[in-house]
């Protein structure tokens, strides 16, 4: 075995768990992915006999490139609904769609919705020290903070997401009847209707499985990328997705996306849109209009 096929078979042991550390980071298996890659490229470049912990190294190094895309996906500010960014790498060889599904759903939208709430370093600083223990010392320098400030970066991300209050169960009967009324606003283009379902405060989180998920932000936001989203031939249906009423969005009589919604005080709080082929189809739905 050649150096450069052990250093990778090193890399690949490692491999999981900094992909898992750039989910939680990015909110995008696309962009975790070529966090990796690049952390694989660093690691490919530098002398590997001078690294006494490859692990702990390569945290630190796909924390860093996080740190980058995060920082550069808030000069940009949001994308809307139109925007279709194609995936700028494809994954590696021997990824495990259903691996990448686990840990797609191991992180629900709650918390990513928190998290992209924070500044890039107070997520660095609250990701990897209380979801990967790794020390101050080690996340300071990343931050270009001293230890004591990394550690209040991480207690002010903390008390952002341990105050986010769960939402409340809303009877099915009552999920339905809002959803319907999001769907009939929608079909009917009538934008004051759907600001009215909608929480003034609405997070919508939509994911194509290509690049970074887009983020939407007030229920004016949400409404006008829904009907910017419509087009001709496009149907929306109730369907009970993972015990809870959704929306699911067809063409051509073929489901290409699916919404998942959280309500609360009779409006809808979240949304979260799969449109991700492969996790759409994997999802067991239930038209309730059938």
């Amino acid at each position: 075995m050649s150096e450069n096929e052990f250093l990778a078979e090193r890399f690949e042991q490692n491999r999981a768990h900094l992909r898992a550390v750039a989910y939680r980071m990015l909110g995008s298996l696309s962009e975790a992915e070529d966090a990796v890659q690049e952390s694989w490229l660093r690691l490919s470049r530098s002398d590997a006999d001078e690294i006494d912990n490859l692990g702990g190294w390569l945290t630190t190094v796909v924390g860093r490139v996080c740190l980058d895309m995060l920082r550069t996906r808030k000069t940009r500010g949001e994308q809307s609904l139109e925007v279709r960014p194609n995936d700028p790498a494809a994954p590696a060889d021997g990824v495990d769609p259903e691996q990448e599904a686990v840990l797609a759903d191991s992180v629900g939208l709650a918390l990513l919705v928190v998290l992209e709430k924070l500044t890039p370093a107070e997520r660095l600083a609250f990701v990897l020290h209380d979801m990967f223990a790794v020390p101050f010392e080690e996340i300071a320098p990343m931050v270009g903070r001293k230890p004591d400030a990394a550690r209040q970066l991480a207690s002010r991300a903390r008390r952002r997401v341990q105050g986010s209050d769960p939402v409340p169960a809303t009877p099915h009967s009552r999920q339905r009847e809002v959803v319907d009324a999001f769907i009939a606003a929608s079909h009917d283009g009538d934008f004051d209707a759907l600001v009215a379902v909608l929480d003034p405060d609405v997070v919508l989180r939509a994911d194509t499985g290509a690049g970074a998920p887009t983020f939407l932000h007030g229920a004016h936001n949400v409404a006008s990328g829904s009907l910017a989203f419509r087009q001709p031939g496009m149907q929306r249906r109730p369907v009970l997705v993972d015990g809870a009423v959704g929306i699911a969005t067809l063409m051509d009589g073929r489901t290409i996306a699916v919404m998942q919604v959280t309500i609360s005080g009779d409006k809808i709080a979240t949304i979260e849109i799969l449109a991700d082929p492969d996790r759409t189809a994997a999802l067991e739905l239930t038209f309730l209009d059938d």
